[in-house]
């Protein structure tokens, strides 16, 4: 059955509609065939596509290089164009990525639990894939490769809308990754990218109900929010990472200077960049005062409170917006509160429950912050950029969900599985 694309009586809109159907049937019947795909055929899938990836790195290097040259004329942020960009070093972390997820155990077939009733029946919950996955995202080509392995690792099938602006990027890799598939007998169309650039075919996709199981959006807050609003299939967000650094009265001032360094600038435009600083008031001349210097020094703009503004002129005023805002650019806001519960209840305001740190040698207000703040990811005396798959130990990761249900946090593998009962009887009947 065709998705509708109703009162619609354009040639192109109807041949766009027919196209996402047949996506739809391909990725269905090569989910069919991935479900019971054994560990070593998705295992050398992944490290053959890891070796084509890597004879094609100058393919893909101007295929990138096509795209940046079309970015140039559109309005995009220096952040967008970092994660649209691909050098050698990154093709490499690619490949390493495909390669550290085929080492990573397979969860299809894992049995959870095993129970056993008096009536005889032996009860098992065991993992088994989502099914069919489609992934939409913005500018990261590295999403391709990153979202194809994940997928196929648990066995599932994927289809892929990348950002218009990564378009030959996103192509060429999902040619290495095709020859990976084929080198291990595995359908090709396993990993598909949906044919358009037209805004429709996100539409459509969202109502491909009858093909697709989970959408996962990666991207911008208006992604999400047309994800979440147009979908008829079940969606695992990631929403804004508007994430906080509290540095508490009794922070080790060489600790607090460096995390929170280190969670704001060492790669501002990824989503678990700091992007708030909050700080006792009892250390905010002797702890404040040097992180706002390092901040300065290395050309972080600063958005502060009255009281922070009152510790250096070179603090620009922060509105109201400002605790709000995800910049994913070197600008911080800063605000001095009064102890580790007002930290607590600004977080709770303001924040995206994606990821927040606390420095703090007190242990009780450590356990008291991770405790009560409602976040995916909480973490004690280290930076919010470690709000990644990879640094968990689960090799690549599709994103990090701020929802409840199903997965929170990073989501890798694992967490692209659900389960089903098995029952074993003996002829039992329910009396």
């Amino acid at each position: 059955m065709a998705v509708s694309l109703a009162g619609t009586e354009n040639a192109e809109d109807r041949n766009l509609e027919a196209e996402m159907t047949a996506l739809g049937r391909r990725a269905r019947a090569a989910a069919a065939r991935l479900a019971d795909a054994p560990t070593d055929a998705k295992n050398e899938a992944l490290r053959a596509a890891a070796a084509a990836l890597r004879a094609d790195a100058e393919l893909i290097l101007a295929a990138n290089r096509r795209d940046l040259a079309t970015a140039t004329g559109r309005t995009m942020t220096p952040a967008m164009i970092d994660r649209l960009t691909l050098d050698p070093r990154r093709i490499e972390a690619m490949a390493v990525g495909l390669e550290e997820v085929a080492a990573l155990p397979d969860p299809v077939g894992l049995i959870d639990s095993v129970v056993s009733r008096p009536n005889g029946l032996q009860i098992e919950k065991v993992r088994v894939p989502l099914g069919v996955i489609g992934i939409i995202y913005e500018s990261r080509p590295n999403v391709t490769a990153d979202a194809a392995a994940l997928c196929l690792k648990a066995g599932n099938a994927a289809i892929l809308r990348g950002g218009s602006e990564s378009a030959q990027s996103s192509a060429a890799i999902l040619a290495a990754l095709a020859r990976g598939l084929e080198a291990a007998g595995l359908p090709a169309d396993a990993v598909q990218r949906v044919p358009s650039q037209d805004r429709a075919a996100v539409g459509l996709m969202l109502r491909l109900d009858q093909y697709i199981d989970v959408i996962i959006p990666r991207g911008g807050k208006s992604l999400i929010e047309r994800v979440a609003a147009e979908a008829r299939i079940p969606v695992l967000k990631h929403l804004d990472g508007i994430c906080h650094v509290y540095v508490d009265k009794a922070a080790d001032l060489a600790k607090a200077r460096a995390i929170v360094l280190n969670a704001k600038l060492r790669r501002t435009g990824v989503c678990g960049a700091a992007e708030t600083l909050l700080v006792d008031r009892p250390v905010a001349a002797s702890h404040l005062v040097p992180i706002l210097a390092d901040l300065i020094a290395a050309g972080c703009e600063i958005r502060g409170d009255a009281a922070t503004q009152a510790l250096d002129d070179r603090v620009k005023p922060a509105t109201e917006e400002d605790w709000s805002t995800e910049y994913l650019a070197p600008i911080l806001s800063v605000r001095i509160v009064d102890g580790v519960d007002a930290a607590i209840a600004h977080i709770a305001a303001y924040g995206s429950q994606h990821t927040d740190s606390i420095v703090t040698e007190d242990a009780a207000a450590a356990e008291r912050f991770l405790a009560r703040v409602d976040s995916a990811i909480v973490i004690h005396n280290a930076s919010t950029q470690f709000a990644d798959g990879g640094e968990f130990g689960m090799g690549a990761e599709i994103g990090i969900s701020t929802g409840r249900l199903h997965a929170r946090g990073p989501v890798g593998v694992a967490e692209l599985t659900s389960y089903k009962y098995r029952v074993r009887g003996t002829g039992q009947i329910r009396p």
